[in-house]
């Protein structure tokens, strides 16, 4: 089968290209997707860098979110069967013809979605669930400030915090994104570029923001220690700015907030039945109509590195989806 192949860590993705490889076999517990279509995620870039948490042995072919039909079960599988129409996440390997992934990482494809719609979903949406419900228990008529808001998390973040009754306040780089964000559920939009805190307090009428969704880290970090409410929750989604922030341990206990870290995965593994609960309720959102993801591109495997390139300057709003077959 063709699959994308890194080869070798590499800051250009140089050591990364398309491969003829072996089909894989499922082992017990899995089921082996044949791959439609696969999104893009930003870890994807990070492991093929070598700059994520986890560090598949090389070589590895990158890819989490995927949707497509069953080819084969392991031993143990009897919720699916050959043929049926499946979408999920792996941590690694659907950048391919043909994907491994545990049975409970997947769920049946809600029917009024298409494969490109399905395979943006996953990853994006477990990541805002586990960060609003789980980790800050966003509640109906806290202000959620969401970062990095045109991308896929940041995306999913404004969908479910609109489904769960928050007023949603959306940063981006770039005012051309604006619409875009007020269409998926943005009360405000703010560019970052010009600063963001003293608008968030005149939004908030000096209050602050309940709760912020943190997927860009550095200065937009710093910025929303000095503009997060009383008892508020700074949730760390991660550092796509590429500078790690630090905070002086008194701002915390000054202003009494919490800084929350959030592995929407890692949570599933630690806490098995609460993944579980995790995933029925974000596809059960999907069956329902009440969350969606734009898509920003659909691209042949073969233009992986477009891409990359369009998450890694920004130009994605919402998710880049590969179409494999």
């Amino acid at each position: 089968m063709r699959a994308v192949v890194c080869g070798r860590l590499s800051e250009d993705f140089s050591g990364t290209a398309i491969r003829d490889v072996a089909l894989p076999e499922p082992g017990p517990g899995d089921v082996l997707v044949q791959v439609r279509a696969a999104g893009i995620n930003f870890p994807d870039l990070l492991m093929c860098r070598g700059g994520y948490q986890l560090k598949p042995p090389l070589p590895f072919t990158p890819g989490m979110d995927v949707a497509g039909t069953v080819a084969a079960v392991g031993p143990g599988v009897t919720e699916f069967g050959f043929g049926d129409a499946v979408a999920g996440s792996a941590r690694f390997g659907s950048f391919a013809g043909f994907v491994r992934v545990p049975a409970g990482q997947l769920r049946p494809k809600p029917p009024g979605m298409s494969d490109t719609e399905a395979a943006a979903y996953q990853v994006a949406y477990l990541t805002a669930y586990v960060a609003l419900v789980r980790r800050a228990a966003l509640q109906p008529g806290e202000t959620l400030l969401v970062h990095g808001a045109s991308g896929g998390a940041g995306m999913a973040a404004i969908g479910l915090g609109k489904a769960l009754g928050a007023r949603i306040i959306a940063t981006t780089g770039s005012s051309t994104k604006a619409a875009a964000l007020e269409a998926a559920g943005a009360g405000h939009v703010l560019e970052i570029g010009e600063g963001f805190r003293e608008s968030v307090k005149d939004l908030t009428d000096g209050r602050g923001a309940d709760v912020v969704f943190d997927p860009v880290g550095g200065d937009a970090f710093d910025e929303s220690v000095r503009c997060i409410a009383f008892d508020g929750r700074l949730l760390v989604i991660g550092f796509t700015s590429g500078r790690i922030a630090d905070v002086a341990t008194n701002m915390p206990l000054i202003k009494g907030f919490s800084v929350v870290g959030v592995r929407a995965g890692e949570y599933g593994r630690r806490f098995p039945e609460r993944g579980r609960e995790n995933l029925d309720a974000i596809w059960a959102l999907a069956q329902e109509g009440k969350t969606g993801m734009p898509i920003h591109a659909e691209l042949p495997l073969e233009d992986f590195r477009d891409g990359f390139a369009m998450l890694e300057k920004r130009e994605a709003v919402g998710r880049v989806v590969l179409k494999v077959s």
